[in-house]
C-alpha cells in the first residue's frame, strides 16, 4: 500500500496541473439564502466587510447612473462615426461592414461547434451590436447593418451546431481573417482601390494594431524562446540579445526608431507607412515578452516528460512540438493573455507619432473649442469599449484554463 501511494506521489510530482482560482458555487442541496449567509454572513468579520462592500458599491453605482442620466451625451454620438473608424471614406464603408459581417459569422459558426468560451464571445458582440443599433443617434443604415451582423451571428450558430462536418473550414477561415480582411480594408492587387493609412484610426485602428500585434508575435515569441534555450551559441545568445535587448526599451522608443530611425538607416525611404511600422515595431517589442513568457512554461515542465519521450523514441523535434511546447503553452496562459491585454491598451502610444488612435481621436476631440470641457464623457466612453473587450480576452483565458486542465476532465 505504502508502495502504492509513493507511486502516486511521483506521477502527480511528474505532472503539469493548470487549476481554476476558488470561485463561490452553490450547494444544489441547500437555498440559495442559506447559501448567501454562509459565504457572505459567516461570522463579525464577513459581515462587516459585506456591510461595507455593499454600502461602498451603492455610492459608486449611484453616482455612475447619476452621471451618465444627467450628463449630455452629444460629444461622443456626434463623433461617433469619428471615434469608431477614423476618417475612413464614407463609399469604401461597406468594407468595413464586410469585415464586420465575416467575423459576427465565424463567432456565431465557432459558438455553434465548440460551444465553451465562444457562447461568451458571441453574446458580448451581440449585446455590443443590440446597444448601438437601438440608441436613438444610430443612422438606419447603420442599425440594419448591425442587425444583419446579429442575424450572422445566430445563423452562424445554428449551421456550427447542425453540422459539425465544417469544423477545418471555419479553422482555415479563421486562419485567413486578418489577412484577407487587412487586405479588403486597404486595398490589394489592384482589384480594389487602396485606402490609404492615414484615412485609418478611431477603433478600427486599435483592433487592427493589436490584432496584427498579437498574432504577429506568437510564433515570434515562440521561437526565441526556444532559440534562447537551443544548444547552438550562436542561436542561443542572438536571442539572448535580442529579448534583453528589447526588453530594456520603452515601447516608445522602440515606435521613434521605428518611425524615424529605420528610414534614416535605409536611406530615407522604406515603402513603408506610419500604420506599418508601428505594426512591426509592436509585434517585435511584444515578441520579446512573449519569449519570457513562454521560457518560464517550458522551465516549469518535469524532466519525466522528456524522458518519457526519449523512452517513446521521439526526437528532439517531434518531443518539444508534440510533448513539451503545448503544456508550455499551457501552463503560460494567463501570463500570455495578459501580455495581449497590454498589447490592445498600449495602442494608444500610437497618438504620439502621429497616430489617430481610439483614445487619440477622443483626445483630439476633446480639443476642439466647441466641446472644450466635455472630455469625461469621451473617456468613460473608451473605457467603457476597452474594458468590454480586455474583460472579455480575460473571460476567455480563464475558460481555457479550465477546459484544459486534466482536473476537469
Amino acid at each position: 500500500m505504502s508502495n502504492d501511494k509513493l507511486q502516486q506521489a511521483v506521477l502527480s510530482n511528474d505532472r503539469l496541473e493548470v487549476t481554476d482560482s476558488p470561485r463561490l458555487r452553490l450547494d444544489k442541496n441547500q437555498s440559495f439564502g442559506r447559501t448567501l449567509r454562509k459565504n457572505l454572513f459567516d461570522g463579525w468579520k464577513n459581515i462587516f466587510l459585506t456591510i461595507v462592500t455593499a454600502v461602498f458599491s451603492i455610492l459608486v453605482i449611484s453616482q455612475v447612473v447619476n452621471f451618465v442620466l444627467s450628463n449630455s451625451w452629444d460629444v461622443v454620438y456626434i463623433h461617433l462615426r469619428l471615434l469608431m473608424i477614423g476618417q475612413y471614406p464614407l463609399e469604401e464603408l461597406w468594407r468595413i461592414w464586410f469585415a464586420l459581417y465575416y467575423a459576427s459569422f465565424m463567432i456565431g459558426a465557432t459558438w455553434g461547434l465548440w460551444k465553451g468560451a465562444a457562447k461568451a464571445v458571441g453574446l458580448t458582440f451581440g449585446t455590443v451590436y443590440l446597444i448601438f443599433a437601438v440608441i436613438p443617434w444610430t443612422t438606419l443604415n447603420t442599425s440594419l447593418n448591425l442587425a444583419a451582423c446579429i442575424t450572422l451571428i445566430a445563423a452562424g450558430f445554428v449551421i456550427g451546431h447542425k453540422i459539425e462536418k465544417i469544423k477545418v473550414a471555419v479553422l482555415i477561415l479563421w486562419a485567413l481573417y486578418i489577412p484577407l480582411t487587412l487586405g479588403l480594408i486597404m486595398g490589394f492587387g489592384g482589384l480594389i482601390d487602396p485606402v490609404l493609412s492615414r484615412y485609418w484610426g478611431g477603433w478600427l485602428l486599435t483592433v487592427i494594431l493589436a490584432s496584427v500585434s498579437i498574432v504577429g508575435c506568437f510564433p515570434l515569441g515562440i521561437l526565441l524562446a526556444l532559440g534562447r534555450r537551443s544548444s547552438l551559441p550562436v542561436v542561443k545568445y542572438f536571442c539572448i540579445g535580442y529579448i534583453e535587448l528589447i526588453r530594456g526599451m520603452p515601447l516608445i522608443m522602440v515606435l521613434f526608431i521605428g518611425q524615424l530611425l529605420i528610414p534614416l538607416f535605409l536611406g530615407g525611404s522604406t515603402g513603408m507607412d506610419n500604420v506599418t511600422r508601428a505594426m512591426i515595431a509592436y509585434t517585435f517589442f511584444a515578441a520579446a515578452y512573449l519569449a519570457e513568457d513562454v521560457r518560464g512554461g517550458l522551465q516549469s515542465i518535469p524532466t519525466g516528460q522528456f524522458e518519457a519521450a526519449q523512452a517513446l523514441g521521439l526526437n528532439k523535434i517531434k518531443t518539444t512540438f508534440f510533448i513539451i511546447l503545448p503544456q508550455a503553452l499551457k501552463a503560460v496562459i494567463p501570463a500570455m493573455v495578459g501580455l495581449f491585454i497590454t498589447i490592445l491598451k498600449d495602442t494608444s502610444l500610437v497618438a504620439i507619432i502621429g497616430l489617430a488612435d481610439f483614445l487619440g481621436t477622443a483626445r483630439r476631440i476633446s480639443n476642439n473649442p466647441e466641446f472644450l470641457g466635455r472630455y469625461l464623457e469621451l473617456y468613460i466612453f473608451v473605457a467603457a469599449f476597452y474594458f468590454v473587450f480586455c474583460y472579455l480576452m480575460a473571460y476567455v483565458s480563464r475558460y481555457l484554463e479550465r477546459s484544459l486542465s486534466t482536473d476537469n476532465r
